[in-house]
């Protein structure tokens, strides 16, 4: 909201001397954001002149400028010649001259030039280069604003270009403040200063002719019982002059507060909106047919909006209608059919309270966010809409020329009922942690307009009809602190409860995501939507169709799925980093991913009721409506582990390094985690690994497929791991116990077995460690070879093997004893024999 201090001054009686940033520090003090300080950016010599006379001159461009010469006072250098390209002004008209010194907005220095053979010593403005509109078309002539100057006298402040306007930011609960009349009222909360409310007018003269005209309000679908119009006003100002200049105060007032000037009619509209905070919208009465009807629109109905647009209206819409049809879009835009203009002569004014989610919901179902929707959507004062009409009718009386007809008008409104509620007396002072006095209490209450009626132990408290947002005893407690200001309350750190911290699920990922990041891997956050097809291609060993959820409203039309796997999020991170040169990656990420159980229907058509917390059955009965939700880490390489070096050639990522990533993981958890080859649709046959731990599966680890890697625009080999993060650490015991350490010396043995080509290495180290049994201590795979002195069709695979005994030193017959026993299982099962 921009509120023009001049404006400003009006309503409220700003501190001698207070600057802009002065009325802003009063303003954040009561609770608003400050947000800037808006000037016209100009600055002086800038004068009133007289064309004394002019020479067209025409040029070989085709253009005819005037070499003019114009009086600009005794003090300014009498008459000066100016070449000015315009032609829309004659011989003594007084205009506004920009002389060498002054800045325009642009900035744009004006200085004496030499151009068309002359040197011009200044510049006749228009309005646009002003900054008070876009009309570029022609000079700016003070007699067409019913102005008549003395020649050399200051035009800025003439033409208002000395205000100044604050900007702050009003926050959805306070649509009371998107008005001078509520900024002038918090100004006076903030400085105690008098306030002055435009909204108070004699009843007398709020009588409102009831005759002539008619109006109906017929909602035959109110949204949750509240119709559309509560209140509709109308008043009819006849043989207006649209042709009247706007007064410069008025357009310099509406152009700080960031509304174009429009004409007369439309300003004055525009500025009794943001003077009392009621949208208004005035329609050429000759262009009507018959009453107005309030109304939902009918299934197919259209409406060309005054932006030009022809829009398809949804059932749900509150339209204008008269006899011939939707006219507006009500509370938010009004129609092209009916807008008042050049040839308009009778106005019909209307003042009107519309429904806040109606207008709400209209306004984002078109995409048509409005002055009048804005201020709608917050609530506006029940009692300002009579108000307002007469405002209006009465400034279109005193500047455009007009009638008010006190026959003809219309009125249809409702009893304003505003319930008490009920404030105990301790309360304030409980919540906010100031001990208030009564005193203090109720003046901070009947200070912003509530009606507070002492009822013993508690006060009963009437909200003022401008503050919708006054629903119960926590926001007038809010208020209290607002008002006696937000620097009583003390700043107090709590004391935490011992025996509490992160709970060991939260240790665990904390330790991965450490443990990770200190071997290299850069933490990466994706978002979790992702398509159909990613979900089925990684989300599914075999790739087929598999039940993800969609969301309702997603972020990105093409991607309304919500994950079910991490990988995809991290190859658009890969992707982005290679697309910008970074080629050499290793990227993880900890995050949730959606597993929906097959033929399952997720979420809920019931909402808990508000203010109170929800029982068992119906907390259990939300979280039954949400899909499983397990933590997963992934990790993903490409491009080189070590660059290329003087003296060394670069060494690319292989399987070896994600498998090196798994090993961190599975270490940084408390688990052991076992590799066995297998299947996956996005992996390399061959080159996809399984991960268990014990009978639990857990992960997958292996190389993408060329395919695969290449839709993502990644060039290389890609490998990729992904880990149940919540799983491993549900099965990892006791985590945070470390360990004894080994007392007794380990025993060190390799083994070379041939076996044929096809069996699976993960399969001979796990019959070797079955039938090695307790003693062994760990055995790892350590060379697989195919070729000289082994049989066609088979390989040979070395395992180094650690034995070790809690209670004493192994000596090497019995470390060669437990070898033996794993050989003979290997043998048993797969034929293996020890190779010469």
């Amino acid at each position: 909201m921009r509120v023009p201090l001049s404006w400003l001054r009006e309503y409220v009686d700003l501190a001698p001397g207070a600057t802009p940033e002065d009325v802003l520090a009063s303003l954040v003090s009561v609770g608003f954001e400050e947000e800037d300080v808006h000037t016209f950016d100009l600055t002086g010599p800038i004068v009133v002149g007289r064309v004394v006379s002019f020479e067209p001159e025409p040029q070989s461009n085709g253009k005819t400028i005037r070499w003019c010469q114009v009086d600009v006072g005794e003090a300014n250098g009498g008459v000066r010649g100016i070449v000015c390209g315009a032609g829309n002004f004659f011989e003594g008209d007084k205009v506004v001259v920009t002389l060498p010194g002054a800045v325009l907005p642009g900035p744009f220095p004006i200085a004496a030039r030499k151009t068309y053979g002359h040197v011009s010593d200044g510049m006749i403005a228009s309005a646009k280069e002003l900054g008070l509109g876009d009309e570029h078309s022609g000079i700016l002539r003070l007699t067409e604003l019913g102005l008549d100057p003395e020649v050399g006298s200051d035009a800025i402040a003439l033409l208002g270009l000395d205000d100044v306007a604050v900007e702050i930011n009003v926050t959805p609960d306070r649509g009371y403040a998107l008005s001078l009349r509520g900024v002038a009222r918090e100004y006076a909360h903030a400085t105690g200063a008098a306030f002055r409310d435009p909204g108070l007018r004699d009843f007398e003269e709020l009588e409102q002719p009831t005759g002539g005209f008619e109006i109906t309000v017929d909602d035959a679908a109110p949204i949750h019982g509240n119709v559309g119009a509560s209140e509709f006003v109308v008043r009819i100002v006849r043989d207006v002059d649209p042709s009247r200049p706007t007064p410069t105060w008025m357009v310099a007032r509406l152009t700080l507060a960031g509304i174009r000037s429009l004409g007369i009619l439309i300003d004055i509209t525009n500025y009794v909106m943001l003077e009392l905070g009621n949208p208004i919208h005035g329609y050429d009465l000759d262009r009507l047919t018959g009453g107005i009807t309030v109304r939902r629109a009918a299934e197919g109905e259209k409406l060309t909006t005054l932006d030009g647009k022809e829009r398809a209206l949804s059932a749900e819409d509150l339209l204008i209608t008269d006899e011939s049809g939707p006219i507006g879009l009500a509370g938010v835009m009004g129609g092209g059919k009916t807008e008042m203009g050049d040839a308009t002569r009778n106005v019909l004014i209307e003042a009107a309270i519309f429904d806040t989610v109606s207008i709400a919901r209209t306004a984002r179902r078109h995409k048509l966010p409005s002055e009048a929707s804005r201020r709608f959507e917050r609530g506006v004062d029940p009692l300002i809409p009579f108000v307002a009409a007469r405002r209006v009718a009465d400034l279109m009386v005193e500047l455009a020329g007009g009638t008010l007809d006190t026959t003809t008008g219309a009125a249809l409104f409702a009893e304003v009922f505003v319930p008490s509620i009920e404030l105990p007396k301790a309360f304030a002072a409980g919540l906010i942690g100031v001990a208030y006095t009564d005193g203090e209490v109720v003046g901070a209450l009947e200070t912003i307009g509530c009606e507070v009626t002492d009822a013993g132990e508690a006060w009963d408290v009437i909200p003022p009809t401008w503050r919708p947002d006054l629903t119960d005893r926590w926001t007038l407690a809010e208020e209290v602190a607002r008002i006696h200001g937000l620097d009583r309350i003390p700043s107090i750190l709590p004391t935490p409860p011992s025996g509490r911290g992160l709970t060991s699920a939260q240790r665990g990922r904390r330790r991965v995501a450490n443990a990770l990041a200190a071997a290299g891997y850069v933490e990466a956050i994706a978002f979790p939507f992702t398509t159909e097809e990613q979900n089925d291609l990684h989300g599914s060993p075999s790739g087929e169709r598999i039940a993800s959820i969609r969301l309702a409203n997603p972020l990105d039309g093409q991607a309304p799925f919500l994950r079910r796997s991490l990988i995809p999020g991290l190859l658009q991170i890969a992707h982005r980093n290679v697309s910008r040169g970074f080629t050499d990656l290793a990227l993880f990420e900890t995050g949730t991913v959606f597993t929906p159980e097959p033929g399952v229907t997720y979420g809920t058509e019931t909402v808990p009721p508000l203010a109170q917390r929800p029982d068992d059955e119906t907390l259990a009965s939300l979280d039954a409506a949400i899909p499983p939700q397990p933590r997963h880490v992934a990790v993903l390489v490409h491009g080189n582990a070590n660059p290329k070096q003087p003296g060394r050639a670069a060494a690319a990522y292989e399987l070896s390094d994600v498998l090196g990533a798994v090993r961190t993981i599975a270490a940084a958890a408390g688990v052991t985690i076992e590799v066995a080859q297998a299947q996956r649709a996005a992996l390399h046959p061959g080159r996809t690994g399984v991960l268990t731990v014990g009978d639990v599966t857990v992960g997958y680890v292996g190389e993408l497929l060329p395919a695969v890697a290449d839709a993502a625009d990644l060039h290389g080999r890609v490998f990729v791991a992904e880990v149940d993060l919540d799983g491993i650490l549900s099965l990892a015991g006791a985590p945070d116990v470390v360990p004894s350490l080994p007392t007794f010396p380990a025993a060190t043995q390799d083994v070379s077995l041939v076996v044929a080509d096809a069996v699976v290495a993960g399969d001979v180290r796990a019959a070797l460690a079955e039938g090695a049994g307790s003693l062994l201590e760990a055995i790892r795979l350590v060379d697989d070879y195919r070729g000289s002195g082994v049989p066609d069709g088979a390989k040979s695979l070395t395992f180094a093997l650690r034995f070790r005994a809690d209670d004493r030193t192994l000596t090497a017959a019995e470390a060669t004893e437990a070898k033996m026993a794993g050989v003979s299982v290997a043998a048993e099962c797969f034929g293996a024999t020890i190779r010469d």
